[in-house]
């Protein structure tokens, strides 16, 4: 059932720019259909239906975006809804919800996540987090969710689990010994050989009052200034002078009181095209389609196309490649250079900035 004391913070200011075309500055990766029907963010606050209230449901985003969080989330309460000037990294964002969180319920916990991870099923997921705020308000931890790898991932940073330090239920809570930053691939080779690694998820569940005096011991350049502010007082000209650090940096790997709960279901952060493969389904050929269009193949294989509702994507005789249709513009590219699309996004801020 859901608790009075519980609220969640979804992190929505993302660009998205890997995902460009379909991604763009005025209706990036969250708000699209990119692993299913929903629009990344409404799938994500789905997620927490039966745990967190919708009224204790925050939303972390731009001005430029709070109209679109609305669009998704209509039932979600105007003031639910916290506008950051400018983005500064997850650290500032956490700081501003915390402050807001402990306006209204001082004694709360709170889950802290991004808008467009794909988490599946979501029961266990809710069995996590559950189990996640009974760590929390153990000796005020600082929880975290890491991911069990599947592959020696680079993209990724990593959680280095220690000792257990209890259970809730069947999950257990283990010590974290230390964060570690994206790895070069030996390393991560030997991270996930090891097993004493976990894929950092971005996922945090604290208590307010907890997560407030590690952000005031350890980045107190950030959170003092956004309290002494006030509700939102000057935030315009304040925002841009705090520190861009994630969360991750200005207080986890400083803290000491850090446990991780592993996690060994579906999650996928869906960081480029080549993602979609992994969240949606495809047909013999190993074609993949997402966004609503239709897709339809002759002689072609192992391709990843996105098409809005009402587009036709047709495909004769191609492989692996990425075939994006939105709006405007056209993306097309072998799978293997999928990473490069933030080439052709850089090069539009100078040459082409209303494509973006």
């Amino acid at each position: 059932m859901p608790n009075d004391d519980l609220y969640a913070v979804i992190m929505a200011g993302g660009s998205g720019t890997r995902f460009w075309p379909a991604s763009r500055v005025a209706r990036p990766k969250q708000f699209l259909p990119i692993a299913g029907e929903r629009a990344m963010i409404a799938a994500t606050c789905d997620r927490l239906e039966g745990l967190v209230d919708l009224d204790r449901v925050l939303v972390v985003t731009s001005g430029e975006l709070a109209g679109q969080v609305s669009e998704c989330l209509p039932d979600l309460p105007r003031e639910n809804v916290l506008v950051e000037p400018i983005g500064r990294n997850t650290a500032p964002c956490v700081a501003l919800a915390a402050l807001e969180i402990e306006r209204r319920s001082p004694n709360s916990v709170h889950l802290v996540l991004p808008a467009d991870h794909v988490i599946e099923p979501a029961t266990r997921f809710r069995e996590s987090l559950a189990a996640a705020v009974d760590e929390a308000r153990r000796d005020s931890r600082l929880v975290t969710l890491g991911v069990r790898p599947t592959f020696p991932a680079t993209g990724y940073g990593y959680i280095e689990v220690g000792e257990e330090l209890a259970r809730h239920g069947d999950l257990p809570a283990h010590r974290v010994e230390r964060f570690v930053e994206k790895p070069d691939a030996e390393r991560a080779e030997a991270f996930v050989a090891s097993g004493n690694f976990l894929w950092n998820a971005g996922i945090f569940i604290w208590e307010t009052q907890s997560v407030l005096a590690s952000l005031r011991e350890h980045a107190p350049g950030i959170v003092q200034p956004l309290a002494d502010a006030g509700r939102a007082t000057g935030l315009e000209d304040l925002y841009p002078t705090l520190p861009a650090l994630p969360v991750d940096v200005a207080v986890m790997e400083s803290a000491t009181n850090r446990s991780v709960l592993p996690i060994d279901y579906g999650w996928n952060d869906v960081g480029a095209w080549t993602s979609l493969p992994d969240v949606t389904p495809a047909d013999a050929a190993g074609n993949c389609a997402a966004g609503g269009g239709r897709l339809m193949t002759e002689g072609a294989s192992g391709n990843i196309v996105y098409g809005e509702d009402g587009q036709l994507t047709a495909l004769i005789g191609v492989d692996d490649l990425v075939v994006v249709r939105a709006g405007d513009a056209v993306l097309v590219c072998p799978k293997d250079r999928a990473q490069d699309v933030k080439r052709i996004v850089e090069r539009l801020r100078d040459e082409g900035p209303e494509f973006l």
